[in-house]
């Protein structure tokens, strides 16, 4: 399967400027062959805290992604601040605040969701969104993909404990620019331990709270390889991916039997 990645700038709090910039970079990416297109995470409107960002769990942000699978005849996946439905923006607390929800918009009207596990303490994300509650793997085109987002890729043991039942791990973010080494660095380590390919997406340019991004957004094949790279400008990376390169993979290096 062929997987893109859309690296991209985001206007602030814009939904409307942002689904006017991402159509042609999807169509652009579907125009090269690729069947699974990723955005950055909170592609809609960057990462941002305001109060009352939220919006209803199927609202225009995964309306977008949906519309711009089945226009394009592929996935189409981002992260998007989601209230769930059981809780309604209602009674204040905790229960009002969306989680940084992860959408997977599947060409036949499929949707599958993601809730990040791991909000950012240090940047006060945790104050601002709900934890999710476990990992998610998804059958696409007989590929097993497991998205996460941003920071949950600091924490190797979610990976880890996915590995068996994945081929393919998606991380979209909002990483920063300051912190770029540590996004290189762990996007090729949690290839190189699992035995896997990692599409790591990252968005570029300055957020509205003026954080700075350079991308770094790459693929990476299953021992570690760079199959695709892209920093600093707005662009879209193409790989293809092979269930018989992770399969090869781990039987000629059969490393994830001997974890403990």
């Amino acid at each position: 399967m062929r997987f893109a990645v859309v690296q991209h700038d985001i206007v602030w709090e814009d939904r409307a400027a942002n689904f006017a910039r991402l159509a042609p970079l999807v169509a652009r990416a579907a125009g090269a062959g690729a069947e699974f297109v990723l955005l950055s995470e909170t592609f809609s409107t960057g990462f941002s805290m305001t109060p009352g960002i939220g919006e209803p769990e199927g609202g225009p942000s995964a309306q977008f992604l949906q519309a711009q699978a089945a226009e394009h005849g592929v996935w189409v996946a981002g992260s998007c601040p989601e209230v769930a439905p059981d809780t309604g923006g209602a009674g204040g607390g905790t229960a009002a605040l969306p989680y940084n929800s992860f959408v997977l918009a599947g060409p036949d009207g499929t949707v599958h969701r993601y809730r990040k596990l791991h909000p950012f303490t240090h940047g006060g994300e945790h104050e601002r969104f709900r934890a999710g509650e476990k990992p998610l793997t998804v059958d696409v085109g007989g590929l097993r993909v497991t998205p996460f987002v941003c920071y949950d890729l600091r924490f190797a043991d979610v990976f880890w404990s996915a590995a068996l039942d994945t081929d393919v791990y998606l991380v979209t973010a909002n990483w920063p620019a300051a912190r770029r080494l540590h996004w290189q660095t762990l996007l090729q380590a949690r290839a190189i331990e699992n035995q896997a390919y990692v599409v790591g997406c990252n968005r570029v340019g300055t957020a509205g709270d003026g954080t700075e991004h350079t991308g770094d957004s790459r693929i990476v094949s299953p021992m570690g390889e760079l199959l695709a790279t892209a920093a600093g400008v707005e662009t879209v990376l193409v790989a293809d991916v092979e269930l018989a390169e992770v399969t090869a993979t781990r039987e000629r290096l059969q490393f994830l039997a001997d974890r403990r």
